[in-house]
């Protein structure tokens, strides 16, 4: 039964902790309601969603939640091209991409959204949120969106990138981004370039690589940014941003031992609750799928969210086991300089499949045909990365 989050004394319906991607969708989403609650975002840092694009394929949501989401849309594209050394092909699957710029207007003009920037928070409880300076807010909807904590039921991979939105001297001509251009070398892993083009002096290039550790050096990633720019003739007037980052890519994960470990009462939202697609690192499908869980149950309070999300969780943990698996395969089969090949032969699957593969949906006979065939990695090597708990104990053990 719905309950009633308007207490005397609180300071805001919900808070949620951190201002990214998943707390600006919950904001969004929730302000749509007939009646709209109080909603304060409590973020640590200066400015708000800063240094973040967020992009998804189109058909990873819903034409009803594309009505949402629109105002936070900045470009959008009708098709998409991926590059390979035995191959180049367009899919004719919409892409769009969210900014850091776009979301921060969107947000910040709501009026029943409250953004406090540089908020230390030191504790956070079902009912409140205590900061570094000893304040509190209080409220009975209280949501942990503060970003991934390493833990030991997740073995992961990662997808680390560095990104520069450039103006180039003359227009670069690129009309569809590029998903994947794999045709450079393969460094640290498997390396693609992604190319954004924003208006036509205007890109983003991100080199980004699925390596096994997390560091990213980001002056040898941008001057590689700028090396490619240069080989496909688009010369760069101007660097206009910078980003960087390291996604984490989910090879094993015992959800029950995770779970054990979280607060019963806190809501935990995002990375911080493992909820990613484990192969891409994307989060925005998911995002929109627990801002309608959210939506749904409200009004609700922390401990009852807390449960929900956590059951909700828990059953995407299952429903992700295939991902895993081709983690395994890719980042522990393949040799780091020939992961390229399994990607090379997924763009050959039919653009339905590769569509619902994005958006977290992989059917079992969709399954049957990624695995079917002669595979891209040796036998005797995928055979060892059949088991998730198998693979998961023997990580743990060489840790």
């Amino acid at each position: 039964m719905p309950v009633s989050t308007r207490q005397s004394g609180s300071d805001a319906d919900v808070i949620l902790v951190g201002a990214g991607l998943w707390s600006a969708l919950v904001a969004a989403r929730l302000s749509g309601l007939p009646a709209p609650p109080r909603i304060i975002i409590l973020e640590k840092s200066p400015t708000p969603f800063a240094g973040h694009t967020w992009s998804f394929h189109q058909s990873d949501v819903a034409a009803t939640d594309m009505v949402w989401l629109e105002p936070m849309i900045a470009h959008r594209w009708q098709r998409q091209t991926v590059r390979f050394p035995a191959y180049t092909r367009t899919l004719d699957t919409g892409y769009a991409s969210l900014t850091s710029e776009s979301v921060a207007r969107y947000i910040e003009g709501l009026p029943n959204v409250k953004l406090r920037a540089e908020a230390q928070v030191e504790r956070v409880e079902d009912d409140r949120v205590r900061l570094a300076d000893g304040s509190e807010f209080h409220s009975p909807c209280v949501i942990d969106a503060s970003g991934f904590a390493p833990d030991p039921a997740l073995k992961l991979g990662f997808q680390k990138f560095v990104g520069l939105e450039v103006e180039t001297e003359s227009p670069h001509g690129l009309i569809d981004p590029i998903i994947m251009d794999a045709t450079v070398p393969q460094l640290d892993g498997y390396r693609f370039l992604y190319c954004l083009p924003f208006a036509p002096n205007r890109l983003l290039i991100e080199d980004t690589r699925y390596s096994d550790g997390p560091d990213v050096d980001a002056a040898e990633l941008e001057a590689a940014v700028l090396d490619y720019a240069s080989s496909q003739g688009w010369s760069v007037a101007l660097i206009v941003k910078r980003e960087q980052g390291a996604l984490p890519i989910t090879l094993a994960f015992d959800a029950e031992a995770f779970w054990s470990r979280k607060p019963k009462t806190v809501p935990q939202m995002g990375l911080k609750a493992a909820l990613f697609h484990p192969v891409t690192g994307y989060s925005l499908p998911e995002a929109v799928a627990a801002a309608n869980l959210i939506a749904e149950a409200w009004p609700t309070t922390s401990p009852r969210l807390a449960d929900a999300i956590r059951t909700y969780a828990r059953r995407r943990a299952k429903q992700q086991g295939f991902y895993r698996l081709l983690n395994r395969m890719l980042f522990r089969a393949a040799a780091p300089d020939k992961r390229y090949l399994v990607l090379q032969r997924f763009y050959r699957l039919p653009q339905g499949l590769i569509e619902s593969f994005y958006a977290g949906r992989t059917t079992k006979w969709q399954m049957l045909q990624i695995l079917t065939g002669k595979p891209p990695v040796p036998l005797g090597k995928a055979i060892t990365c059949m088991s998730e708990s198998g693979f998961l104990q023997r990580e743990q053990q060489t840790a």
